[in-house]
């Protein structure tokens, strides 16, 4: 059976393990590199290497950063005694847009999902418990999703934080966030009336 040649079907083989990349998919992108000149895949390489090597998780916080501590958790300026916790680097990009939440935040790098068995040991909850130890913070956002595993995630939170015992106030993202809704999807005006909106947990 004819097959193609060693070299594309390796590169075939690496795209297929990335997430949301089928056999199909890595075909199209294969292809569509193969018709485009050197130069360009060369820059797509180096900026996957520098993506890699450059990359790195704040040691505070956990979001994406170059340096570490990243940007938001340098600026002096900013309340770090109110702390919003958040599923993904992304959600922070989507809290910063529009540029009025002054506190900084904590990401849990994914959810609390059992039916992957993904449980707790499996995010940033232990760091998080960590800081709230060290800077006693007088509040803590909880702001991940509100699907049925955001809301297991909060919950959870909810009684880590507690049982530190601090005196400190635990709230919800609120309104304007729709069920079933991830936080890079919602507008920036939506999103800020969700945090200013937030409740007591």
């Amino acid at each position: 059976m004819a097959r193609y040649p060693a070299e594309m079907q390796k590169a075939l083989e690496s795209l297929t393990r990335l997430p949301g990349i089928g056999p199909r998919s890595a075909q199209r992108i294969i292809f569509h590199l193969l018709r485009k000149p050197l130069p360009e895949t060369e820059s797509l390489s180096r900026s996957l290497v520098d993506l890699k090597s450059k990359i790195k998780f704040c040691s505070i916080c956990g979001n994406l950063t170059t340096a570490s501590p990243c940007p938001i958790c340098r600026d002096e300026r900013r309340d770090h005694r109110l702390i919003c916790v958040v599923e993904d680097p992304k959600d922070v990009i989507a809290l910063e847009e529009p540029g009025k939440f002054r506190g900084v935040y904590h990401v849990l790098m994914g959810k609390i999902v059992p039916l992957d068995g993904f449980g707790p040991e499996d995010i940033r909850i232990k760091e998080l418990i960590g800081r709230v130890k060290k800077t006693h913070p007088r509040e803590i956002i909880i702001a991940t999703s509100s699907d049925v595993d955001g809301e297991t995630t909060a919950l959870y939170l909810h009684r880590a934080l507690k049982s530190t015992g601090f005196d400190m106030n635990i709230s919800r993202i609120a309104a304007g966030i729709p069920v079933g809704s991830a936080l890079d999807f919602i507008d920036p005006t939506t999103l800020m009336k969700a945090l200013e909106g937030r409740r007591p947990f």
